[in-house]
C-alpha cells in the first residue's frame, strides 16, 4: 500500500467514528428537541433569572432537551430500582401479558425487548467460551448457555461477527465441545472486533499491515 492510501487510510479510521458519532448525536438532539414541549422551560422563566433576551432564546433549547434527559434517567433508574422488589416483576408480566395479546405488537415488543437484554444485559448472562468444529478443521466460538436439552445435549451460542445480537443456537454433544481456559471478555473482544482485537495472538501487527498481507496474497 502507497503511503499515501496509508496515511488516507489511518486517518479515515480516526476522522470516521467520530462524524458517525457526531451524526447520531445531533440527531438524537434533533428528536428530543422536536418532541420536547416548549412548556418545559420557558423564555420568560430565563429573562426572569437576569439574561438577556437573545441569551434566553439562544439557551432555551439545550436547557429543555437536558431537562427531558434528566427526567428520562431518574424515570429508567426509577424502573430499574422497582424491577428489584415483587412488584416490578407483577408489573413486567402484567405489560409482557398484554402486549403479547396484540397481533403485530407482539412480535415487535418481543423483538426489542430480546435485543435491550442482550446488547445491554452484560457478559454474565454468557457462560464458558468453547470452540465448536461444524467441519473438519473449522473452529468456531461459542458460549455456553448453561441449558441442556432432554438427551443430555449442550446449547450454545453462536454469535455472529461483528454483530452478537445475531447467531445460532445449537444443541451438540459435550464431546464435541472443546472447552478454552479464554475468558468471555476475550472472546467477546476478537469476535466484535472481527478477529482484529485478539492482541495476543495478533502481536504488534497494525490495521495496516494486515491489509498489505491480504493485498501480497
Amino acid at each position: 500500500m502507497s503511503s499515501w492510501k496509508r496515511d488516507f487510510a489511518s486517518g479515515l479510521i480516526v476522522v470516521l467514528p467520530v462524524l458517525v458519532s457526531a451524526y447520531v448525536i445531533a440527531w438524537l438532539y434533533g428528536v428530543i428537541s422536536a418532541v420536547t414541549p416548549q412548556r418545559v422551560i420557558k423564555v420568560d422563566l430565563l429573562t426572569d433569572l437576569g439574561l438577556s433576551s437573545g441569551v434566553a432564546s439562544t439557551l432555551v433549547e439545550p436547557l429543555r432537551v437536558l431537562v427531558v434527559l434528566a427526567v428520562f434517567v431518574v424515570f429508567v433508574f426509577s424502573v430499574g430500582y422497582l424491577m428489584r422488589t415483587a412488584v416490578g416483576n407483577l408489573a413486567e408480566g402484567l405489560i409482557d401479558n398484554m402486549a403479547n395479546r396484540v397481533p403485530g405488537l407482539r412480535v415487535v415488543y418481543n423483538a426489542s425487548k430480546m435485543a435491550a437484554e442482550t446488547a445491554l444485559g452484560g457478559t454474565d448472562s454468557l457462560q464458558t467460551p468453547v470452540r465448536v468444529e461444524p467441519l473438519p478443521g473449522m473452529r468456531l466460538t461459542a458460549f455456553k448457555t448453561g441449558k441442556t436439552t432432554e438427551d443430555g445435549r449442550e446449547v450454545v451460542f453462536l454469535p455472529t461477527a461483528p454483530n452478537i445480537t445475531t447467531g445460532f443456537v445449537i444443541e451438540i454433544p459435550p464431546e464435541e465441545i472443546e472447552e478454552t481456559d479464554e475468558r468471555v471478555e476475550d472472546a467477546l473482544t476478537r469476535i466484535l472486533s472481527a478477529g482484529f482485537g485478539d492482541s495476543e495472538r495478533m502481536g504488534n501487527s497494525t490495521v495496516e499491515d494486515l491489509v498489505e498481507v491480504e493485498e501480497k496474497e
